[in-house]
């Protein structure tokens, strides 16, 4: 059988696809074609003559209770607990609690799915032939069957879901019966008439509550005539119909009349509202680039075909592709959450949160290195709205002045109330230094501080002033309680001492804090002594660095999450270059950690830390476990467990920055190449990553060698890093671009 070529606009043999594309429609909501702006999303089935669009938006969280919730107050027990842990009594963080059952965020739910059917009155498709696409480079899904052309994108200038079908006669309605569906759901339905088309509104108000959304439909028909079919519109013999939407969170009353005053001063045109969206959205998706050489057959295959090739170089290269896409157009009001920005699903997974102690800095993990500031944008964004919440936090549980971050949040509240014993969440205090860890990336990469990077290091540098108190035998200070997510020592409770994450997180916080403040000379020599005072990495019996540097409290080695190993990475703390031991004794942590339930952030994460050790094959072994295990859906979107088992963001938008980590690594002050690439990739080109000392890099590599042209913006020393020898300065001036050419590598 002969396949068919990539559409023209996703590329092809000349180099690597921004798109992929199926021959049939999809058949579960999992594998239908994703696009959004960060703020409304859309997964599109792609069949124009019976097409089914499930329409999303980060706002959508189904009230539960817990938009009531608050911390608990504990910290009048908090010096007690305290002594408790010091004296030995490992359980005594058990009881710290005021015993309220665990509460789930607010969970994420779908709007409503708009469907666009060829009327019955209308001639029956001539044919079987298929083909539905999505360009990354432009954030368009096309579907054409028979005659039928479904084209549809949401646009990052106009916040609008624009939708055009050809075809003379097309029944359009927005329905809500999605599964999972709440019964309790209120819904309205609206359709009233217009000159050139209709309006459709669909309502609905969540149970026992005042809140609601609203989905307002703008249909446009060019030509032919429009009647209501109450809760929809049929319109025949038009030569094509647009259709405009948006959704509005709310309570009370929606002023629709406002929302359809909007929509109808939009351009009523879909290549002139596309013309205005690519501005935004392809100027940010061709930054960064990744060509792996691949066969040109495999480039031409269907996404579902290539994924059944998991060792070709072609699927690496369409996922790097579609990772960067899929961030992209997840990230704007919010970062992506557990599943991005789509569900098709009421009851999503984990309520779909925005899981802080490991999978949104995964997610996000190649925002700095990859050129998407819009990514960046979108967690500060998210903080700032939340930082009284922290506040209040650190009030509650601790006492304390400054900023704690919850592990879990759904996009409103950052309160910490989502706990129990098994998952003491609300003692973790490392959250803060964690999420400001790739803003601080992005300002390092741009050369400019954001001032709201800055007041938060200075809040965190309070709480840790006023919580960092007491001292262990050695005179060093102690964090108690102190927590490792998501696990505890062998034997042990879940509340413990000097978790090697909050020791290096405090650690951070502190200094970098100090860093962002030489106006304030007195607090920033205030805040480099408290961290001096802070213990060093234990190893421990196994030659490993110890998830708790507290003596007598083992590791658990058979665990999914890896966050001992923070001060590898994002974290430049240890490193093979400055601290050759400790660096070391974390490889060694890294071989006996066991990948627990195969979740796809564990393996991922796994690759990051191995790709910052300089260990190409671990790397190669964590991608391997990804791509071998069935975790991709047709759509390119990803699952948390093998066999496209719960649909969940993780593995597509991590794997982009596995593959940067793996190529090319940047400090302020030094440049690797080549440091863990994986012996099946022996050749490629990464075109514009960014450097966190402010340059881009264009790497070529190859069995001849490899070639970086380094761009800097501006005048700096860095040291160059390769494995082919000793080290080297690299005298930058902004604008002079520079040639590295390494014989081997």
């Amino acid at each position: 059988m002969t396949l068919p070529p990539a559409p023209p606009a996703l590329g092809g043999a000349d180099g690597p696809v921004h798109g992929t594309w199926e021959r049939r429609p999809a058949a579960r909501w999992e594998d239908a074609f994703l696009t959004g702006n960060g703020r409304h999303g859309a997964l599109v089935f792609g069949d124009p003559s019976d097409e089914r669009v499930v329409v999303t938006h980060h706002r959508l969280v189904r009230p539960n209770g817990s938009e009531h919730a608050r911390p608990p107050e504990l910290a009048d027990g908090l010096r007690a607990l305290q002594d408790r842990l010091l004296a030995g009594e490992t359980t005594a963080a058990e009881s710290y609690t005021d015993h309220r059952p665990l509460q789930w965020v607010q969970p994420f739910h779908p709007a409503f799915r708009m469907d666009v059917r060829r009327a019955p009155s209308d001639e029956p498709r001539r044919d079987g032939r298929h083909l539905r696409s999505v360009d990354f480079a432009t954030g368009e899904t096309v579907a054409t069957a028979g005659g039928a052309v479904g084209r549809l994108f949401v646009s990052r200038a106009d916040d609008v879901i624009v939708h055009q079908v050809t075809g003379p006669d097309l029944d359009i309605a927005l329905d809500h019966r999605l599964p999972g569906v709440p019964a309790g759901l209120v819904v309205g339905h609206g359709a009233v008439r217009t000159a050139t088309g209709a309006w459709l509104t669909l309502r609905a108000r969540y149970p026992d509550s005042d809140r609601a959304y609203t989905g307002v439909t703008l249909v446009v028909a060019v030509g032919g005539r429009t009647e209501l079919t109450l809760p929809g519109v049929r319109v025949t013999g038009a030569a094509t119909v647009l259709m405009l939407t948006r959704v509005l969170r709310h309570t009370g009353e929606p002023d629709v009349l406002a929302q359809q005053r909007a929509l109808a001063g939009l351009p009523q045109s879909y290549d002139d509202l596309l013309e205005r969206h690519l501005a935004l959205h392809r100027t940010a998706y061709r930054r960064v680039t990744l060509d792996l050489r691949a066969d040109p057959a495999e480039r031409a295959l269907t996404g579902s075909d290539l994924l059944r090739r998991p060792h070709s170089p072609a699927l690496l290269e369409r996922l790097f592709a579609a990772g960067r896409y899929h961030l992209l157009s997840s990230s704007g009001l919010n970062p992506p959450r557990l599943p991005g920005l789509w569900t098709g699903d009421w009851d999503t997974a984990w309520s779909g949160a925005f899981t802080n102690d490991a999978n949104v800095n995964l997610q996000t993990a190649s925002a700095a290195a990859a050129a998407l500031p819009e990514v960046t944008e979108s967690l500060a964004s998210l903080i700032d709205r939340q930082l009284d919440d922290w506040r209040a936090n650190a009030r509650a549980v601790f006492g304390a002045r400054g900023v704690v971050a919850p592990a879990h949040t759904d996009g409103e509240s950052g309160l910490a109330y989502h706990f129990d014993r098994e998952y003491p969440l609300h003692l973790w205090t490392a959250g803060a230094d964690w999420l400001l860890k790739p803003l601080v990336d992005h300002d390092e990469t741009r050369g400019v501080r954001d001032p709201r990077t800055a007041a938060a290091l200075a809040e965190v540098a309070r709480f840790y002033e006023d919580f960092l108190t007491r001292t262990g035998p050695d005179g060093r200070l102690v964090v108690v309680p102190s927590y490792s997510p998501e696990n505890r020592p062998a034997g042990g409770s879940w509340g413990a001492l000097n978790a090697a994450m909050d020791l290096s997180a405090a650690r951070h916080a502190l200094l970098t804090a100090a860093d962002y403040h030489p106006h304030d000379p007195e607090a920033a020599a205030r805040w480099r002594a408290l961290a001096d005072r802070l213990p060093p990495h234990r190893a421990n019996a196994d030659g490993a660095l110890a998830e708790w540097a507290w003596p007598g409290l083992d590791d658990s080695y058979d665990h999914r999450h890896l966050s001992h190993l923070y001060g590898v990475w994002p974290l430049d703390e240890i490193n093979p270059y400055d601290t050759p031991r400790t660096a070391a004794a974390a490889h060694r942590a890294l071989e006996l950690r066991g990948a627990e339930n195969d979740s796809a952030h564990g393996h991922l994460h796994h690759a990051l830390i191995a790709a910052r050790l300089r260990d190409g094959r671990r790397v190669a072994n964590a991608l391997g476990a990804v791509l071998d295990g069935d975790f991709f859906h047709d759509s390119l979107m990803s699952a948390h467990y093998p066999r496209r088992d719960v649909y969940n963001a993780d593995a597509a938008h991590t794997l982009p920055a596995v593959l940067i980590e793996a190529l090319v690594q940047s400090t302020p002050d030094r440049l690797v190449l080549l440091p863990a690439v994986p012996p099946a990739l022996p050749t490629g080109r990464l075109r514009g990553v960014r450097t966190r000392f402010g340059a881009e890099i264009d790497l070529t590599w190859g069995p001849e060698g490899a070639r970086a042209v380094v761009t800097p913006h501006r005048t700096h020393r860095v040291e160059v890093r390769t494995s082919a020898g000793d080290p080297r300065p690299l005298d930058l001036v902004a604008g002079e671009d520079h040639v590295l050419t390494l014989r081997t590598w």
